[in-house]
């Protein structure tokens, strides 16, 4: 045993400790030749010469343990390679993208909560925004408007996947897996209140770097903006102009998100209700040899040669629909208004929510299905909504609307008494503008704590031409508007059937009866007496939002000034 320790030292191959000499086998040492229990000695000589041997063998196998650590440490990045990177058609990326996501179902952000923490779950959205801390990225993930904090910790993915998530810009679509966590923190920066630790990412859309307009500063609210200027950082405001221009953008923030939801949730909602009254969903021209309000706010265009305009109002044909015994129909599609309207609450073109229905007595049986249609409207919406509802007062903050559950009727006359009585000048006979309507409606709010009413029996004047006068006073009209927050969502009325009447009507209101000649004939064949209305949807939404601007509720917008996108 002496000379096993002998030509260890005498190598130069022990200073640290005996373990390196215990990685070798005894023949590797000192040779088979040697046998350690005859008690054979070796010259000075053959000790140095088989310590040299041995340097050699130890230096060789010392090189090998390196290279093979290196290869297991080394990746770290290749190891993690599968399970990050940019996916295209016929990148390696690309395929483990397929690999890691077959059978695996995305999972809505907005159905990331507490009760699904501990499961590995698959998510798709946009990079919304990420900040890092130490080897931590949180990216921010946006889908449909909701969002969820991701953590990607370096120590967990590699330094690689690391980088390459740190580098994706704003906006890019994304596809990752990972667990669901509860932060030790409640969240106040997301919508979620879950947080997911990745363990794999894949692009599957790089966005620009420089954007038109920053989805995050399209998602403030004034309220923020108006508190990072005190703070000496001002925000961003993206103006409106901006916005439409760049709607496929604007359209990304949570608020728009949540609008056009809700927006889709009146009209299921108004079709829900009128099914279930018997109604039928029709649907009408939109393309017409005549006008069907008169007046001139008309898109006209040729039809073949022949002089033809846009459908201003489904009216005619609704009608018509009900001299063909359909009783009571309804319809949701666009209405074209070629008014040089510049306000907060015009459009050249908009969606329509138009019902006819046959009268039996009275035109207040329409007035009776508007004031259970819209409270039905309202409470669906803040029971089927609440997300929604919420990410709008987020950025826009509102309170909920006031409406009674006997919707409140007041005549037109009793409306100007109200205003006269605030000190009010109005035409008796005239319609309310813009002012007057407010006014009324803070007044209303006031006396009857309502935000939603009906004003009926207006005068005749400022009525379209098929609305049936009353019966006692020609200068009234069997008619009423609706009102949300002051301002008017609705027109309604009873129709003249009389093809005497209608005919008659039509000249006094300057419209060339020949151009609508096979409606006025409808009525000739026999006519229930028959009434209805129609609301633009967009308004409808705006104001139940209490929002300051009807573009903000039209998906495209179509004003005066805007043909695109």
């Amino acid at each position: 045993m002496m000379a096993f320790k002998s030509s260890c030292r005498q190598g130069g191959i022990m200073s640290s400790s005996n373990d390196s000499c215990q990685n070798f086998t005894r023949e590797e040492m000192v040779g088979p030749e040697v046998l350690e229990e005859s008690g054979e000695k070796m010259s000075k000589k053959a000790a140095k010469k088989r310590a040299g041997k041995l340097k050699k063998m130890l230096y060789r196998k010392k090189e090998g343990e390196e290279a093979t650590s290196s290869s297991s440490s080394l990746p770290e990045d290749e190891s993690f390679s599968s399970n990050y990177g940019d996916v295209t058609p016929k990148s390696a990326a690309g395929r483990s993208w397929r690999e890691a996501v077959e059978g695996k179902e995305l999972t809505n952000v907005i159905k990331l909560v507490e009760e699904i923490v501990g499961s590995e779950v698959s998510l798709r959205g946009r990079v919304h925004y990420h900040r890092l801390v130490a080897k931590i990225s949180f990216v921010i993930l946006r889908e449909s408007g909701f969002t969820v904090q991701c953590v990607v910790e370096e120590a967990r993915v590699g330094t690689s996947m690391f980088n390459f998530v740190k580098q994706l810009s704003h906006e890019s679509v994304v596809e990752l897996i990972g667990l669901v966590s509860l932060p030790k923190k409640p969240l106040t920066a997301t919508s979620q209140q879950v947080e997911i630790h990745v363990t794999k990412m894949y692009c599957l859309s790089r966005s620009l770097l420089n954007l038109p307009l920053v989805v995050v500063d399209a998602a403030r609210s004034e309220a923020d903006i108006e508190k990072s200027v005190k703070d000496g950082k001002p925000a961003a405001r993206v103006l409106q102009d901006t916005r439409l221009n760049n709607r496929p953008l604007d359209l990304r923030t949570p608020a728009n998100q949540a609008l056009f939801r809700i927006q889709c949730h009146v009209q299921i909602a108004f079709r829900e209700f009128l099914l279930s009254k018997g109604f039928l969903e029709i649907h009408t021209p939109k393309l017409m040899a005549g006008t069907s309000e008169g007046g001139s706010s008309v898109f006209r265009l040729d039809y073949k040669g022949q002089p033809a305009c846009l459908a201003q109002s489904p009216q005619l044909y609704k009608q018509m629909a009900i001299c063909g015994d359909m009783r009571r129909v309804f319809e949701v599609g666009p209405v074209f208004r070629a008014e040089d309207s510049f306000t907060h609450r015009h459009l050249c073109e908009f969606v329509g929510l138009d019902v006819e229905m046959e009268i039996r007595m009275h035109y207040s049986e329409i007035m009776d299905l508007v004031g259970d249609l819209f409270p039905f409207i309202f409470t669906k919406i803040e029971e089927r909504c609440p997300k929604e509802l919420e990410s709008v007062r987020r950025q826009y903050p509102f309170h909920s609307l006031k409406f009674l559950p006997q919707t409140l009727r007041l005549t037109f006359a009793e409306g100007i008494q109200m205003l006269k009585e605030a000190g009010e000048e109005v035409d008796p006979l005239g319609d309310l503008n813009t002012e007057s309507e407010k006014k009324l409606g803070q007044l209303v709010l006031e006396k009857y704590n309502t935000e939603f009413y009906m004003l009926h029996r207006y005068p005749s004047a400022v009525r379209p031409f098929y609305t049936m006068p009353c019966e006692d006073d020609s200068n009234y009209s069997n008619s009423f508007d609706v009102f949300i927050r002051g301002e008017e969502i609705m027109s309604g009325a009873q129709r003249i059937h009389d093809p005497e009447l209608l005919e008659k009507r039509a000249r006094e209101c300057g419209i060339d009866v020949k151009t609508i000649s096979t409606y006025i004939d409808a009525f000739r064949y026999g006519a229930p007496p028959h009434g209805g209305f129609g609301v633009g949807l967009e308004r409808v939404v705006m104001l139940l939002c209490a929002l300051n601007n009807i573009r903000k509720t039209s998906l495209f917008p179509r004003d005066p000034k805007r043909l695109a996108p």
